[in-house]
């Protein structure tokens, strides 16, 4: 007599780590899942516009790296970055009133890595980040998994109150504030100058560490350039400048770079070799080799011509696509407007509504590490041309339209 086997069981998952439990994914993610269908003007993304990227310049550059240097493009290399990038990118930020040495930068995948490798290398579970107030999404995501206790500090139309980080970093003892000084995500504000000196004599002052987020900061329509914080007197010794080609190249590179003092800076490369070992390397030397043969600073302007005239096409379609009483900014640069409704309206609770005219954008309340202002959104400019921007916005007038009513959030 055979006794049948009983039938395999599926193996359940083990249990998650509790940084995994905590922190979600993504709602910027989720809603450009939702909305990738090819009729849906998307406001939603921070994508920059594909057609005017210099696909030949890039492809040129691959070519002529695996032409003369294949052995080399194709293997392992330093956890620090090929010296060939290095040495361009700090020529470049040397060039923008910051003096920096090759050895002075880690090549990261992406700034984003960047932030996850601070976050392993300085933030122990319970330590305090100081953030701004709304902030860019994936740092409150980062600092999250790192178990940070995350507080905002406040601010207003122009960024950051310096006084208010000061009151904070007495009281609080953080071990870090994170910022995007110029045309912030989500918000597209750029902190004035004054106001960049003394968030950098509130960290002489006081011995906090800044990490200053430049993703955005060459793609400058208007207005006088500010210099970075980490080129003030007193913050020179204690931020960490953290840079990207994904804006002004192409973020399928998945090339970014940190700028740190020696001991955070090995710190994070310990952090890098166990995450991924190193950069790609036929990105890097492909980078290099671009940087070399073309002029990027002459590609960025031409980028940033195209920006400013979505800019000012969303700009001149919001006043009839908004409610009355509505409030917005008129950013200097960057590739995000932000915009408040008046109340009750709740941006949440309103895109779905909005979805189904086929358009979207991203609603303000995952941006706040404190409590959310949910009549806020997040609208990007730069992925849509003018006509389509326009059209875009005449859909999202009729998608608000309706709650036009006395029940505006409903």
């Amino acid at each position: 007599m055979t006794v049948a086997e009983p039938p395999p069981t599926r193996s359940s998952v083990p249990p998650l780590a509790a940084r995994a439990r905590a922190v979600g994914g993504s709602p910027v993610r989720d809603i450009l899942a939702v909305t990738a269908r090819p009729e849906v003007i998307n406001f939603a993304g921070g994508l920059p516009a594909p057609e005017l990227f210099d696909a030949k310049g890039i492809a040129a550059a691959y070519e002529a790296v695996l032409a003369e240097a294949p052995a080399r493009a194709l293997q392992y290399s330093t956890t620090e970055g090929e010296p060939a990038l290095r040495d361009a990118l700090a020529a470049r930020t040397t060039a923008r009133g910051l003096p920096t040495g090759p050895d002075d930068l880690l090549v990261t995948t992406g700034s984003q890595q960047a932030l996850s490798l601070l976050a392993t290398a300085l933030v122990e579970p319970g330590d305090t980040v100081l953030v701004e107030s709304p902030c860019y999404l994936a740092a409150l995501q980062a600092f999250g998994f790192a178990g940070a206790r995350v507080l905002a500090v406040p601010g207003d139309e122009h960024g950051v109150d310096p006084g208010a980080l000061e009151e904070l970093v007495v009281r609080e003892r953080p071990k870090l504030f994170y910022t995007v000084p110029t045309f912030q995500n989500p918000t597209g504000r750029t902190l004035p100058a004054g106001r960049r000196a003394a968030v950098a004599a509130v960290a002489a002052r006081h011995g906090l560490w800044i990490v200053e987020d430049d993703p955005y900061g060459e793609l400058r329509y208007e207005g006088e350039r500010l210099p970075w914080i980490a080129a003030h007197p007193g913050a020179e010794d204690r931020t960490v400048l953290l840079g990207s080609f994904s804006k002004v190249m192409a973020p399928g590179l998945r090339l970014g770079w940190l700028r740190a003092p020696g001991e955070l800076r090995r710190a994070c490369a310990v952090a890098k070799q166990a995450a991924d070992l190193h950069t790609p390397t036929v990105n890097q030397l492909a980078a290099a080799r671009y940087l070399a043969d073309n002029d990027l600073d002459a590609h960025v302007a031409r980028v940033a011509g195209v920006y400013r005239e979505r800019r000012d096409a969303m700009l001149s379609g919001l006043a009839a696509a908004l409610p009355t009483g509505s409030v917005w900014n008129r950013p200097e640069g960057g590739m995000f407007l932000w915009a408040r409704l008046p109340e009750p309206y709740d941006t949440t609770a309103l895109l779905p509504r909005v979805v189904r005219q086929n358009v979207a954008y991203v609603p303000g309340a995952p941006f706040y590490a404190g409590s959310p202002d949910r009549t806020t959104l997040r609208l990007c400019f730069v992925t849509q041309t003018p006509a389509e921007i326009g059209e875009g916005l005449r859909r999202l007038g009729e998608g608000l339209s309706p709650t036009r009513s006395a029940t505006p959030a409903g």
